[in-house]
């Protein structure tokens, strides 16, 4: 179980970590909110042409929890990303990495409020090591460059889409009993409904840009991969493993999304990356290795 739980949330990580590639790709070719919109539109398609056997079997249970199970997508899928987007028109992407690199801490101690879940010292250290792989990316090998940063109101908006994703993922422990078919299929329609008016008010702001063919190809990846597959494999780290060790793996994001800018639009690898990269696993493996043993969420 913890093999297959590792894989899930590593390629969890990748798609992200992809996403923020696809980001860039769709500057100037689709707007924020038209993508974020989209994107669910993609990925509800795909479930009805899909999983449609499946939702329909588990509609009893969608119907009686129909709130909660749209609240996630409304929070976990849209505020996220929205609050993401926006906070980037204000503050830098370095600062929105390392702000989001502390969502696994948030897990930790939303866990520790609400169950009394403690984190061992080895977790404790684990994600300290991950931070600080983190750090190097983030700095470029140079961490005198942090001192730098200024923090504004982007900077709390990126606090605040932390403090949403945590919630997200401990909320997951109060999902009800339904296949992850069901629970994607009814968070991606919440997802979708909370985007709207979202979209909307990008147009009314005159914002918008509609896809040619490059932000056709994001919108596609995005509704596919981290819309879909990255959700449902989240979700099932999640189970599996619980919330603060499937947490850890956040941090292998932009380690992802670095590797993947060098192969896809040619930046340069540096020996910080490497070293980075080398970081974050090792604080992954040190924290499985001296995880509490609790029963996972």
């Amino acid at each position: 179980m913890n093999s297959r739980a590792y894989f899930y949330l590593s390629v969890t990580a990748l798609f992200w970590g992809a996403n923020s590639v696809a980001g860039k790709i769709a500057v100037g070719h689709v707007s924020p909110m038209v993508l974020t919109t989209y994107r669910w539109i993609i990925a509800l398609l795909i479930i009805l042409a899909f999983l449609l056997p499946q939702v329909k079997r588990d509609w009893p249970v969608i119907r009686k929890h129909w709130l909660q199970l749209l609240l996630y997508g409304a929070f976990g899928f849209t505020a996220f990303n929205a609050l993401l987007y926006t906070a980037l028109g204000y503050t830098s992407a370095i600062n929105a990495v390392i702000e989001q690199a502390g969502i696994p801490m948030l897990i930790f101690v939303f866990n520790f409020v609400l169950f009394r879940i403690q984190a061992s010292l080895a977790q404790v250290l684990g994600f300290s090591v991950t931070l600080i792989g983190v750090l190097i990316t983030a700095s470029h090998g140079d961490f005198s460059a942090l001192a730098e940063l200024e923090f504004n109101f982007g900077d709390a908006l990126m606090l605040v889409a932390g403090i949403v994703y945590a919630a997200y993922t401990v909320a997951l422990r109060w999902k009800p009993d339904v296949q992850w078919q069901g629970l994607i299929a009814a968070s991606a329609f919440g997802a979708l409904l909370s985007a709207i008016p979202l979209f909307f008010w990008e147009l009314s702001r005159g914002a918008a840009i509609f896809p040619d063919t490059v932000g056709w190809a994001v919108v596609l990846y995005a509704g596919i991969f981290p819309s879909l597959l990255s959700q449902v494999l989240y979700v099932r780290g999640v189970e599996m493993i619980g919330a603060n060790r499937a947490g850890l793996f956040i941090n292998a994001i932009p380690i992802f999304g670095t590797i993947l800018s060098v192969i896809l639009i040619g930046e340069t690898l540096h020996v910080f990356h490497v070293i980075a990269l080398l970081f974050v696993l090792g604080g992954i493996a040190i924290a499985e290795w001296g995880r509490p043993k609790e029963k996972a969420a």
